[in-house]
């Protein structure tokens, strides 16, 4: 039997860390690509295509496309202002293909997508309503190819539950704003997944009160 590589994280350029030629630059998602990769590397298939959701600047699927270069990956965004930036961070990289407009709080894309051996999303649920996400989860389930994994990450209920300060004042700020949106729970998540008929892979507990979770399709 051939061994399976090692798909952990090599370190990552420091330049990534700073903005560059007009890219956009977002400090959270430079801080969490290292701890998001190493919890990745366990679950990523060794090769195949991967649905990038919400990609925003186009950080992660830059690092993550270098440190796995037999995916393919396809960035999305709902805001086609960000596309730019997404295509500038992934300069160099022939896995990763041009980006496109994706609204991921629409129905119909799942089907359209489907075949996807990874679909990534990462900090989007909780700046979008119930039913948004709801129908979310619904389509990445329908995107995903037999076999194929739906990485899931940002802050999270827990039990209904806020765990940290920070948690507590950034889901007020975000109810202010929009009281339609806000922080949803764990539990409900995973179990809205279920009904879409995923499987439960695990559940990492991540930096600064975060979570991966992780479904798969039998």
């Amino acid at each position: 039997m051939t061994p399976k590589p090692d798909l952990r994280p090599a370190a990552l350029p420091s330049s990534w860390s700073h903005e560059q030629n007009g890219r956009r630059f977002s400090p959270s998602a430079a801080r969490n690509i290292e701890p998001i990769a190493e919890a990745l590397a366990d679950v990523l298939p060794q090769a195949g295509r991967v649905l990038e959701l919400a990609s925003g600047s186009g950080q992660h699927v830059a690092a993550f496309a270098r440190l796995w270069p037999a995916l393919i990956w396809q960035p999305t965004d709902g805001n086609g202002d960000n596309l730019s930036s997404i295509a500038d961070w992934a300069e160099g990289a022939a896995n990763i293909l041009p980006p496109v407009v994706l609204n991921a709080c629409a129905a119909g894309w799942g089907r359209a997508q489907a075949g996807q051996d990874a679909v990534l999303l990462a900090n989007l649920l909780h700046l979008i309503s119930t039913p948004e996400a709801e129908l979310l989860l619904a389509e990445a389930a329908q995107a995903l190819a037999p076999g194929g994994v739906f990485c899931l990450y940002g802050p999270f209920r827990r039990d209904g539950a806020l765990v940290t300060e920070g948690d507590i004042a950034f889901d007020a700020r975000l109810k202010g704003q929009d009281p339609a949106i806000g922080y949803k729970d764990i539990g409900w998540v995973e179990g809205r997944l279920h009904a879409a008929g995923l499987v439960s892979d695990r559940l990492v507990q991540m930096p600064a009160g975060n979570l991966l979770l992780v479904t798969r399709r039998p």
